[in-house]
């Protein structure tokens, strides 16, 4: 398989996973979700292999999104910002400009 054959692979997991998150429903997401694995089945890519293992690992945190709605996107975004400014402080010794560095690049006024 050549490196384009892998990114258009990787391509096609993408637009499957966005097609589970854009169901109607829990019951579509679900059948989307194991085309998904099918189609997984079918492609030899090892990061394709390993992304479809992960999502049958988590299929039913996976799922909650279509039961409740709520995501962790948010606190995700929080601590990726949180973890970029630890990188750049190179180790603060003051925490209190570590906290107001935080606040700062969080948006907290």
């Amino acid at each position: 398989m050549t490196a384009c054959d892998e990114v258009a692979s990787a391509w096609v997991a993408k637009e499957l996973l966005r097609q589970v998150y854009s169901a109607e429903n829990l019951e579509t997401a679900r059948k989307r979700l194991e085309a998904f694995h099918g189609w997984a089945e079918t492609v030899d890519v090892p990061e394709v292999d390993r992304l479809s293992r992960t999502l049958r690992t988590w299929e039913e945190e996976t799922l909650n999104y279509h039961r409740t709605g709520a995501t962790n996107g948010p606190t995700e975004a929080v601590n990726l910002i949180i973890e970029k400014t630890r990188r750049l402080g190179h180790g603060f010794r003051n925490w209190d400009n570590y906290r107001l560095r935080l606040l700062l690049h969080c948006g907290v006024t």
